[in-house]
């Protein structure tokens, strides 16, 4: 054993040159021993010393990569076996820790994730995604084998549930027994690290999803980590008060300290720094601004605020392109408002202001019912002054769960597959990958998947070749709204102009794109009837090329034969423009024209 080596910074175990460091947070501890392989387990002869200021360290050429060890905390006459918070790998969720470096072989990876504006994200869960067998979990090697299916059908960016190893195999993922650990069933820390490179190769970017409102509740060695708690609460990570509850276990992080901050702060950059990256999601952030979420009268926690404004300003300083996503659902524009002018500094929010009244309208049983204010108020909400502060979806893991099916489902239940259910279902996807904000699809959503997620039940790949042409239609709007097919890069821009709206035909009617742009043209039919020759006021006299029709039969036998054709403009006065477009327009259909401008 070698005590007099200089140690390195950094916490957990960390190797230089042959020398383990090993750095832990207990300031309620005694003394503190490393036992592990590389001492045979000893529980006495590797001590750490305290830095006085509640850090413990010591140094080894003993320990080397891939050793399992752990903490043994004394206080008192009370021992703990704690794995290092910092752990980035280990045995299983409540094994042993195993010293990683992370040092993968990157292959020179200097990949940049697509402008903002561009982005199409596919939301993806690791243990369904493409699960081979009903009583296997899916892994990142599975998800890498779905990458070119991918890459060809136009999306550019994926968002993970979280990995962070959780309590047995199956999960959702927001049940994080260790944060910095990746989880062993997915593939481990070179699972991911081999899944983010070959995404990178195939011109995708991974957002992370991490869940920092609370840990656990099962298989958390920081649960009364040093051995002291108040309250019978968790001690020095939580909150031991009742600042600690949450709707997920008496788990809340103790942001009021700067250890804690620190740690989370540490994490966000490990999976930039370390996994390469390009965003991260944070889960219901309600729950760290506020102790209940923020429903009623509901006290915030400011110190939450102060976390999240810690970790948004410094990867803003160093990774300006990296996107930080906040799952907060509130309509506040507070939470993507920059820092300086004291929001939160979030790159983007979900929107419920667009998922929660799109699924009504879409939902709404009766054409004659159905309300297009709450479509065209989807389509002009935004957050601190720009369209892309917001990501807009129908369907994501919360809302096709709990009690929730999807949109086809809900349209038709029992009878998903029905001529209603698809129509209805594509008329949300084209309305959301051509709306104002940045798209987003679950996982099968591009061909119709209807059965309710479930962490045990696989995606359903047979869908994908029933449905073929619905995931071809949603494919050609993709890379559309991308600008990979051209001619449309108005849906890329700020502007939006709803220039036909009618409650009693339901025909709704927006462009995308300014004077500078290539305008798109989208026309959306909400009721279950044709019109021929539908007569929709336009300002300028271009030429309008056909680029979607989303009800063409070649799509889905069940659609329409309509004949959808180019347009040309009549010198004829409607809705108060000086030019008259006249449409064929299919029951629930959704047209997308582009301007050819004389």
């Amino acid at each position: 054993m070698q005590t007099t080596i200089e140690k390195s910074a950094g916490m957990g175990a960390v190797i230089n040159d042959g020398i383990t460091t090993f750095r832990v947070w207990a300031p309620n501890a005694d003394k503190i021993f490393v036992t592990g392989d590389f001492n045979d387990w000893n529980e006495t002869n590797f001590p750490l010393e305290s830095e006085q200021n509640g850090y413990w360290s010591g140094v080894t050429s003993d320990a080397q990569e891939g050793h399992e060890y752990k903490y043994l905390i004394h206080n008192g006459a009370h021992k703990f076996f704690r794995n290092d918070p910092y752990a980035f790998e280990l045995t299983n969720s409540n094994g042993n820790t195993i010293i990683r470096s992370l040092d993968f072989d990157w292959e020179g990876d200097a990949f940049e994730m697509h402008d903002w504006n561009k982005l199409v994200i596919y939301e993806l869960h690791v243990g369904t995604f493409n699960r081979k067998e009903a009583d296997q979990v899916g892994t990142f090697e599975d998800v890498i084998e779905k990458l070119p299916y991918l890459r060809d059908l136009g999306i550019n960016c994926i968002e993970l549930l979280p990995v962070a190893e959780f309590a047995g195999g199956i999960s959702w993922g927001y049940n994080p027994a260790h944060p910095f650990a990746i989880e062993q069933d997915y593939g481990g820390p070179e699972g991911l690290a081999k899944l983010v490179k070959e995404a990178h190769k195939a011109g995708i970017a991974i957002i992370m999803d991490v869940v920092y409102n609370h840990f656990g509740p099962s298989d958390v060695d920081l649960w009364r980590f040093d051995g002291w708690s108040e309250n019978d609460k968790g001690g020095i990570y939580f909150y031991n008060d009742h600042r600690s509850t949450t709707p997920w276990g008496d788990t809340r992080p103790d942001y009021g300290r700067q250890e804690v901050r620190q740690y989370l702060r540490d994490n966000a950059l490990m999976w930039i720094e370390k996994y390469h990256c390009d965003g991260l999601r944070l889960d219901a952030t309600s729950y760290i601004r506020y102790e209940g979420g923020g429903l009623g009268e509901d006290k915030a926690i400011d110190e939450g605020n102060q976390m999240m404004r810690e970790i948004n300003l410094e990867l803003q300083t160093k990774y300006p392109k990296v996107l930080t996503i906040a799952e907060d659902l509130k309509g506040d524009e507070f939470v993507t408002n920059g820092i300086a002018y004291g929001g939160v500094g979030y790159g983007a929010q979900w929107d419920s202001h667009f998922v929660h009244p799109v699924r009504e309208v879409l939902q709404d049983t009766h054409d004659d019912s159905r309300d297009l204010q709450k479509i065209v108020d989807a389509l002009e909400y935004t957050y601190s002054g720009n369209v892309f502060k917001r990501v807009v979806y129908t369907e994501s893991h919360d809302e096709v769960a709990n009690g929730k099916a999807r949109v086809p489902e809900e349209i038709q239940p029992g009878d998903a597959e029905s001529e209603f259910a698809k129509r209805r279902a594509v008329l949300g996807i084209v309305l959301t990958l051509t709306a104002p904000g940045i798209p987003m699809l679950f996982q099968g959503q591009e061909f119709i998947e209807d059965e309710y997620f479930q962490d045990t039940e696989q995606l359903d790949w047979n869908k994908e070749e029933r449905f073929s042409g619905i995931r071809q239609l949603v494919s050609d709007v993709i890379k559309l709204r991308t600008g990979t097919s051209g001619g449309a890069n108005g849906l890329n821009g700020q502007h939006l102009d709803v220039i036909h709206f009618n409650p009693e035909t339901k025909i709704l009617a927006f462009k995308r794109g300014g004077s500078e742009e290539e305008e798109a043209l989208i026309i959306l039919n909400f009721r279950n009837q044709e019109y021929l020759d539908y007569g929709i006021g336009m300002d300028n006299n271009h030429d309008w090329k056909l680029r979607i029709n989303a009800d063409w039969k070649g799509y889905d036998a069940d659609f329409s034969d309509l004949e959808v054709n180019d347009l040309k403009l009549e010198e004829q006065e409607t809705d108060g423009r000086p030019f008259t477009g006249k449409f064929n327009i299919p029951g629930y259909g959704a047209l997308v024209y582009t301007a050819v401008k004389n």
